[in-house]
């Protein structure tokens, strides 16, 4: 087994150094030599997903000292190749922080020929806690008492306003750094997880398919461990030889790109009558719609949220049915829905609201959170996302709210203050390196065009520096395109590359229609689209890729 040469083999060569027997001090023994355990998930599957099994492994808190602290935890799944086995697939979700077991059995049942060749392996990576259980891992209790009180709208930019907004990251930020778990859960500490599992399924390689964050992971781990890297698809990238920061830092650009060029038409198509027939008046009636619920109790900062990171189908159904109760509460109209979207408008409702669409109010929407006691934040997101390379100071951000908010109003006023990195005062431990020649052979790079939650220019920059073959695709506005977008031909290309070994070049795929719609509506952006035109694969696994989809975006939006 081999581990990163800036850690964990140098402490280890420091004990051979001294001369001492390394059966008895090799203090990587323990964890090498452990036994997995396979049993019943602590989770259920739906009817639609293949079932899986569970194991623990146990990691050391710092794979640099791997003798010292206490050790911790990891969970993992498995479903087992159906046919003659080549190896595993590890997934991962994304976030930073999002559970990956599930994963395994969702995607199993969706890629089935995949399956029939590799064992899917889904795993909650540390600090997550483990799916199905009450342990929802690295969480940091901020007292409500450190938060601002009252609604929030970042475009107001009086001191009052701007030093309440930047209440929240401060305080989360102290919170998180206060746990002593904090600096040992980054991208370094959970590659060198990820290693340790390869050697205990018994494999040579480790190949692996990450959403978002994910791609970000499977990049360092393919820096650190290019030997041991095998086929790496990552999939809604970020610019993983370059800045994680920079991939947040782009989301108000990314997100009015797709809210202005591809939601509000669509919204413009299906919603005449209720919202506007064009573009420019969908938006104007947006404003309207925000300060009516503004002045009825939903924070403007909450109303734009609603709009930010919409990375799913079902996420933009939500934002549209949440903009047609408050469009008719102003109109006092209510012009009934497109039948293609009255299904999906009504499914949303109940879900979220726990009502039909038909019972639903703009009072029960403003109801729908209430402020509880401490706000736990999500730890490893933060710990993370800050912890893996040197942040830049709160006052940057600031200046960077006051450069975007006027361009990019939908998020731009709100990131710069809300950003907890800009707050974040521990020093990155590890260098993570750039993904070396050996192991980009190895990697492809898949986008949708619009993606409002990692933007195309970032994949675009990672794929360039490394050397590797991008997969765009058109028209895209969603998060998540293979087996996630119902889209035969990202599937196809993905599929030749894990099953025949075959990696495609550079190749651009076709969009499918968006929600309630039979066909593409060609929007002009950074990919210069293909002449044909495809349809969403339909069947019964539509249900299940919408779902999924729908997870993997909510786990990488924004906090």
């Amino acid at each position: 087994m081999r581990f990163s040469r800036t850690g964990l083999a140098a402490a280890t060569a420091a004990l051979f150094a001294a001369a001492v027997p390394a059966a008895a001090a090799d203090p990587l023994t323990p964890y090498t030599t452990q036994q997995l355990s396979w049993g019943d998930c602590p989770f259920k599957p739906a009817a639609d997903e293949k079932p899986a099994q569970c194991a623990r492994v146990t990691v050391p808190r710092d794979w640099a000292d791997p003798g010292a602290g206490p050790e911790l935890e990891v969970s993992i799944s498995r479903v087992a190749a159906t046919g003659e086995r080549r190896g595993a697939l590890l997934l991962n979700p994304g976030g930073p922080g999002g559970q990956g077991t599930p994963l395994a059995g969702e995607l199993a049942a969706l890629q089935p020929t995949v399956n029939q060749l590799y064992d899917f392996v889904g795993m909650d990576p540390r600090g997550t806690g483990h799916a199905g259980t009450d342990d929802h891992g690295f969480q940091c209790q901020v007292p409500v008492g450190r938060l601002p009180q009252g609604p929030l709208d970042a475009r107001d930019r009086s001191t009052a306003s701007v030093a309440a907004h930047q209440q929240v990251p401060r305080a989360v930020a102290e919170a998180c750094q206060s746990d002593a778990l904090a600096p040992f859960v980054t991208t370094w500490q959970t590659a060198h997880d990820m290693d340790l599992i390869r050697t205990l399924l018994g494999d040579e390689k480790l190949n692996y398919l990450g959403y978002s964050y994910g791609t970000w992971l499977g990049a360092k781990y393919a820096s650190l461990f290019p030997e041991h890297t095998g086929k790496t698809v990552l999939d809604s990238s970020v610019d993983f030889d370059g800045r994680l920061q920079a991939d947040f830092e782009a989301f108000p650009v990314i997100d009015q790109r797709q809210f202005d060029d591809v939601y509000l038409p669509w919204l413009a198509r299906n919603f005449p009558a209720q919202l506007g027939g064009t573009a420019a008046e969908v938006k104007a009636k947006w404003e309207r719609v925000r300060a009516y619920y503004g002045t009825h109790g939903l924070a403007p900062d909450t109303y734009d949220g609603v709009f930010v990171g919409n990375g799913s189908p079902l996420r933009w159904v939500l934002g549209a049915l949440i903009f047609l109760l408050g469009a008719q509460a102003l109109d006092g109209t209510a012009p009934p829905a497109p039948e293609a979207l009255s299904g999906d408008l009504d499914a949303v409702s109940r879900a979220t609201f726990g009502v039909p669409a038909a019972e639903l109010t703009t009072d029960r929407v403003v109801a729908s959170a209430p402020a509880p006691d401490y706000t736990q934040a999500p730890g490893t997101r933060f710990a993370v996302a800050c912890g893996d390379q040197p942040t830049r100071p709160a006052s940057w951000y600031q200046r960077l709210s006051d450069r975007q908010g006027p361009r990019y109003p939908l998020f731009g006023w709100a990131y710069g203050l809300g950003e907890t990195c800009g707050f974040w005062s521990d020093k990155p431990r590890h260098e993570l390196p750039d993904v070396p020649p050996e192991a980009a052979a190895n990697i492809l790079v898949v986008q949708g065009e619009f993606d409002p939650q990692t933007g195309y220019e970032q994949a675009t920059a990672g794929a360039r520096s490394a050397g590797v073959p991008l997969v765009s695709v058109d028209d895209s506005p969603f998060h998540g395109q293979y087996a996630l977008a119902g889209n035969p031909c990202v599937d196809g290309l993905v599929n030749v590359f894990l099953v025949k070994n075959s990696r495609p070049r550079a190749t651009t795929c076709p969009g499918v229609p968006l929600p309630g719609e039979d066909r593409v509506h060609p929007v002009a952006g950074p990919v210069r689209g293909p002449s044909s035109v495809q349809t969403r694969l339909a069947g019964d696994a539509a249900a299940l890729r919408t779902r999924v989809q729908d997870e993997i975006s909510a786990v990488n939006r924004h906090w």
